[in-house]
């Protein structure tokens, strides 16, 4: 997929300390791309919108806490 005109936003709760950031391209047509700041040329992860919001509401939830 291209994603050349993908308008990358790095997480609210991404900090400047270097540790884990995510940026979210949420302007595309059918599709939320997340990719690694550190790593922008790297990999991406593309959801539908569908799912990104249900993966969203999951770590809203806490189903993806390692702690339980």
């Amino acid at each position: 997929m291209d994603l050349s005109n993908a308008v990358w936003q790095k997480s609210s709760l991404s900090g400047g300390n270097g540790g884990q950031c995510v940026e979210v391209a949420a302007n595309l047509s059918g599709v939320v791309a997340v990719r690694d700041s550190k790593d922008p040329d790297g990999p991406k992860l593309l959801f539908s919108p569908i799912g990104w919001r249900a993966f969203v509401g999951g770590v809203k939830a806490g189903e993806f806490d390692v702690s339980r």
